[in-house]
């Protein structure tokens, strides 16, 4: 414990919730200053009249882009309980599953990760003996390098030895759903850190959770809740226009700070930094990114193969994944299906995404899915979801300036653009405040 000190949050997506939540428990007085009138960042709910769909009932709401956890992403459990929030009614827990509608793919039985790893890949459906072994092989291969690699590989070259079948179905869906980077062009380091913690985490580390609320209800809305009831100040539509060196201080505005964190975008931390730290900013800002579009469709009556079940991408198929958000506790009918590394898709615009989409959800789900003709809701495109996560990639650091921080899914860390990667970076601004 340090004396408590006045520190500011800039951002109040998953980062700086977390960072605000850390340092309010470390004893200091926390301001939280969010540009957006609503939290969560890239992560977050807006009510479905909001997204111009007319004639929605009153609190339905729909997310900026379908979310999963894995049982790994320990940091990000532990502050959602934090802030009073229950596992089993947020989330629904249950072991990985990459299943395809025709019932190919991989499914792992419950029990420790890495066992439940090698009895999945045996019972794979629609692979050869020859493909489950190399898979296995492969893994044991990576395990015994101590799951590192060469930095300048990428996914492609790090499994263009495995059999088509376990590339296509199994290693270039979890690559572009883990890193939103096209395998090609993805880090392999990146995605075998992802493994490791997932196979060697520990039991139920490969879990994949699932959001049963929007996402809005498990954490910015609990954050603000927990934090407003601690005397923290959380202010929505600030942005802050520059930051001013005050001796050992810093200044918003007329107030002043003992510390800050960017909890920022990186282009906006890039643009508050830019004065104070010339080179940090330029890192943030030579950052490239990928878009990841949710296309929701809905069919009343419908129900998918599984709460989420994954789809073969192809030229004229764009999405990876679909979600039964029936399924999983929310709005029957409604389905979420995501299209990541869309960039491409993103180029011809969002009708043309929006009936391949509709033309895959037809045709790619067992007969019978549909009891009538299914509609597309809406399209939702986050231009910069992600940055592209390729191999040797320089993030800039957390270090700006002496008592400012940097917090963010894009900042130097081993992880990629993801909801853990976020909680990390902002507990660990928090923690190094005064050190």
């Amino acid at each position: 414990m340090t004396a408590p000190r006045r520190i500011a949050v800039v951002g109040g997506g998953w980062a700086g919730l977390a960072a605000a939540v850390r340092a309010v428990q470390a004893g200091h007085h926390v301001t939280l200053l969010e540009m957006a009138q609503q939290l969560g960042g890239r992560a977050r709910s807006l009510p479905l009249a909001g997204n111009g769909a007319g004639g929605a009932a009153g609190g339905d709401a729909l997310d900026n882009g379908q979310h999963i956890l894995i049982g790994a992403y320990r940091q990000t459990l532990d502050l959602l309980r934090t802030v009073g929030g229950h596992e089993e009614e947020l989330l629904r827990r249950r072991p990985l599953e990459l299943r395809y509608a025709d019932g190919r793919g991989l499914a792992l039985p419950a029990g420790p990760a890495w066992i439940a790893f090698v009895r999945g890949v045996a019972g794979c459906t629609g692979w050869t003996w020859r493909d489950r072994a190399a898979l296995v092989r492969a893994a044991a291969g990576w395990a015994l390098d101590g799951f590192r690699c060469d930095p300048a590989l990428t996914v492609h070259a790090l499994c263009e030895r495995l059999p088509p079948a376990v590339r296509e179905l199994l290693i270039d869906p979890l690559c572009v759903a883990a890193l939103n980077t096209p395998a090609r062009e993805a880090s392999a380091q990146v995605l075998l850190r992802v493994l490791r913690d997932a196979l060697f985490g520990g039991r139920g580390a490969a879990d994949l959770l699932l959001p049963r609320r929007p996402l809005s209800e498990l954490l910015p809305e609990p954050a603000a809740r927990w934090l407003s009831a601690r005397g923290a100040r959380v202010y929505l539509g600030q942005r802050v226009v520059e930051l001013t060196p005050d001796s050992t201080a810093w200044r918003i505005g007329s107030e002043r700070f003992d510390a800050i964190v960017i909890a920022a975008a990186a282009a906006e931390a890039a643009r508050l930094a830019l004065p104070i730290a010339p080179a940090w900013a330029a890192q943030a800002q030579a950052l490239r990114y990928e878009p990841i579009v949710t296309v929701y469709i809905e069919c009343r009556g419908a129900r998918l193969p599984a709460p989420m079940t994954a789809l073969v991408e192809g030229a004229a198929a764009p999405a990876q994944f679909a979600f039964d958000h029936g399924a999983l506790g929310g709005t029957a009918g409604r389905f979420a299906f995501v299209v990541s590394g869309a960039r491409p898709w993103v180029e011809r615009g969002s009708g043309a995404l929006a009936a391949a989409v509709l033309d895959q959800a037809r045709s790619a789900m067992p007969q019978g899915t549909w009891p009538a003709a299914p509609r597309v809701l809406k399209v939702i495109t986050e231009r910069r979801a992600t940055f592209r996560c390729t191999p040797g990639l320089p993030r800039p650091p957390m270090a700006i300036a002496p008592r400012l921080l940097a917090a963010g899914d894009y900042v130097a860390g081993p992880y990629p653009a993801t909801l853990e990667g976020a909680v990390r970076s902002g507990e660990q601004a928090a923690a190094a405040l005064f050190t």
